[in-house]
C-alpha cells in the first residue's frame, strides 16, 4: 500500500488488487494492466485528467467514506499533490505483480524516473544558459525584414509604367 498526500493535505491510500483494476476499468474505462507494456504509462503522466480519474477509481472506497465527489477529489490534485500521486501509483502497480515481473517493472520505473530527471536537468540548464538569452535578446534587437505592401497598394517610388504615363 502506498500513500500520497492531495493539495488539501489529506491522506490517501492506494492498495492495487484485482478488485481495483476492476474498479478502475468500470468507473474510468481504463484498464491498468496496459500501463505494463503500452503507453498508457506516457498517457498517464501526460494527461492528469486521465490521472485523475485512475486516482479517484482507485481511491473511491475511501473518497465515498469522506463523502468527496470525483470533482472535489480533482480540485484537490494540484502542483505537487500530482507528482506524489503519480509516483505512489506506480510504485503501487509495480508492487501488484509477481516477484519476476515486479523487478523488471521497478527498473522500468527507475529507469523512466532516470530519464525524467535528466530531462528537467537538461531543460533547466537551457534555460540558464547565458547564450540562450543573448539569442533571444540579439533576435529582439534584429529589425523586421521590409513591409509586404498590399495587392494594388501604390508604393509612391516604383517607376510609372510606360502605358500609364499620360501624353506629354
Amino acid at each position: 500500500m502506498h500513500i500520497f498526500t492531495d493539495a488539501l493535505g489529506r491522506s490517501w491510500s492506494i492498495e492495487i488488487t484485482v478488485a481495483t483494476l476492476k474498479r478502475v476499468r468500470a468507473v474510468a474505462g481504463v484498464d491498468l494492466i496496459e500501463a505494463a507494456g503500452g503507453t498508457l504509462l506516457d498517457r498517464l503522466v501526460a494527461d492528469p485528467i486521465l490521472l485523475g480519474d485512475v486516482l479517484y477509481a482507485c481511491v473511491k472506497p475511501q473518497a465515498e467514506e469522506r463523502k468527496i465527489t470525483d470533482e472535489d477529489f480533482g480540485r484537490s490534485l494540484a502542483g505537487d499533490a500530482i507528482d506524489t500521486a503519480t509516483t505512489a501509483l506506480l510504485e503501487e502497480f509495480v508492487a501488484f505483480f509477481p516477484k519476476p515481473r515486479r523487478q523488471v517493472l521497478a527498473q522500468a520505473l527507475a529507469k523512466l524516473a532516470g530519464w525524467r530527471a535528466a530531462a528537467l536537468s537538461a531543460a533547466e540548464a537551457r534555460l540558464n544558459d547565458p547564450a540562450l538569452d543573448a539569442a533571444v535578446l540579439a533576435a529582439l534587437r534584429q529589425p523586421l525584414g521590409p513591409r509586404q505592401q498590399q495587392p494594388g497598394a501604390s508604393s509612391g517610388s516604383s517607376p510609372a509604367s510606360a502605358g500609364s504615363t499620360p501624353p506629354g
